[in-house]
């Protein structure tokens, strides 16, 4: 006949009195009180492990903080577990280590591991420029919260702040990354959807306002300006480099002297540095050649060919150009970017292929099969475009001081 054990009473549990070794008191269906001879009292819920059979206990907490009642209530819980062939001290662990994950993976954390992935399709300058606005406007009050505690309402009342200074545009790009972040998240696993999906819905749209750029017939009138600046010349070369090669201005900036080809008058622009993250060539002209023989006796002992006054290891400032633009008087007329509308307005207008004038600005669209036409076939027809367009832009120069010629410095007179 099996043994009954008589229940604990509530009066039992609190007089147990420690002795010199640890001691249990049972309350029956495996649940018992350990009494350690320094009086502490622990709930011990002794059991069978399903499939493997094996004898383990489950600890339930510490006396008075659970109570005899608690206790019990724990031990019905397990036993369900149990019935269900599940193991109540593995369901623990791994609840456990769900919600450690959860309080560790806070937003700043997985914040930057999104960053490292969108890396591979954004420019060093754009991602760059990502984080610092997390920095500035989200993580002093989101980043170190678990992302799973992140809400709409909480998240909304804190770009409402970006919102009342009138920086829509900033609060668009907020909107969009936090929603990035939280889509990761729900395709890593770690939030099973995202509470943020509709926050830009709170916020007044931004007015679309394109780059500010010039008219191609003021094009002369900014080629004069230029001439007469005082601007360094390195500023000069690269505000000039960047007008005949049309690319973008944080592409011209970090160009290096390892990419030009000057065997065949080539300058390769490695993936990483594209914004599409798409190597890009571009053909040089006589013209784009002379610029850099003005550059080679100031920075041939760097590998930049604009080199960075404060430091010739680094390359300029990608908003070198357009500091330099503005202080010539082109400011809200003009930007470094807007170069390269000048240059696609005027190439269009004069009735070139415009898919050539497309892939010489480096613009791809979703056809993958046909980017890498425009890649492979479309540089042989590129040159022509460039070398005209180089000549267009010396034309625009007459009466002026020019860099691009085969010397140096000469006065443009195409008349």
């Amino acid at each position: 006949m099996a043994r009954t054990t008589k229940p604990l009473t509530n009066t039992e549990v609190k007089q147990a009195k420690p002795k010199e070794k640890i001691y249990t008191l049972s309350d029956g269906a495996g649940l018992q009180l350990r009494i350690k001879p320094n009086g502490s009292k622990l709930w011990l819920f002794d059991y069978l492990r399903p499939y493997t059979k094996k004898r383990t206990s489950l600890s339930f907490g510490s006396y008075p903080s659970v109570t005899l009642a608690e206790a019990r209530g724990k031990r019905v819980a397990a036993k369900e577990l149990l019935a269900k062939d599940i193991d109540p001290q593995e369901l623990r662990d791994e609840q456990k280590y769900i919600n450690d994950v959860a309080h560790s993976n806070t937003l700043e954390h997985i914040a930057a591991k999104w960053l490292e992935v969108k890396k591979s399709t954004v420019s060093t300058d754009h991602a760059a420029d990502t984080w610092r606005s997390l920095e500035l406007h989200i993580f002093p009050d989101l980043g170190k919260v678990p992302i799973h505690k992140i809400s709409a309402v909480k998240t909304i009342s804190i770009v409402e702040t970006v919102a009342a200074k009138g920086s829509l545009e900033t609060v668009k790009r907020l909107c969009q990354r936090l929603n990035e972040v939280m889509i990761y998240a729900v395709n890593s696993g770690i939030i099973t959807s995202n509470p943020l999906a509709g926050i830009s819905k709170a916020f007044q749209q931004p007015i679309k306002q394109h780059l500010p750029t010039l008219e191609p017939s003021q094009l002369p009138r900014f080629m004069t300006t230029l001439s007469q600046a005082s601007i360094k010349l390195t500023t000069r070369c690269l505000i000039e480099w960047q007008l005949h090669t049309m690319v973008r201005p944080s592409e011209a900036a970090g160009t290096r002297w390892d990419e030009i080809d000057f065997t065949n008058n080539l300058w390769s622009i490695p993936a990483e540095r594209m914004k599409q993250k798409k190597p890009h060539s571009v053909p040089l002209t006589t013209q784009t050649v002379v610029l850099l023989e003005i550059m080679k006796p100031i920075s041939s002992r760097s590998e930049y060919v604009f080199p960075s006054d404060r430091n010739p290891r680094t390359h300029t400032n990608a908003q070198t150009a357009n500091t330099a633009i503005k202080r010539m008087g082109f400011d809200k007329q003009l930007v470094a970017h807007g170069l390269r509308s000048i240059a696609s307005t005027i190439l269009n207008e004069q009735g070139f292929d415009g898919d050539v004038i497309e892939a010489a600005l480096a613009h791809t669209g979703k056809n993958e099969v046909r980017n890498a036409y425009n890649r492979t076939d479309y540089l042989s027809r590129r040159k022509p475009v460039m070398d005209w367009w180089s000549e267009y832009v010396d034309k625009a120069a007459t009466g002026n001081v020019s860099l691009t010629g085969k010397k140096g410095f000469k006065i443009v007179n195409h008349g």
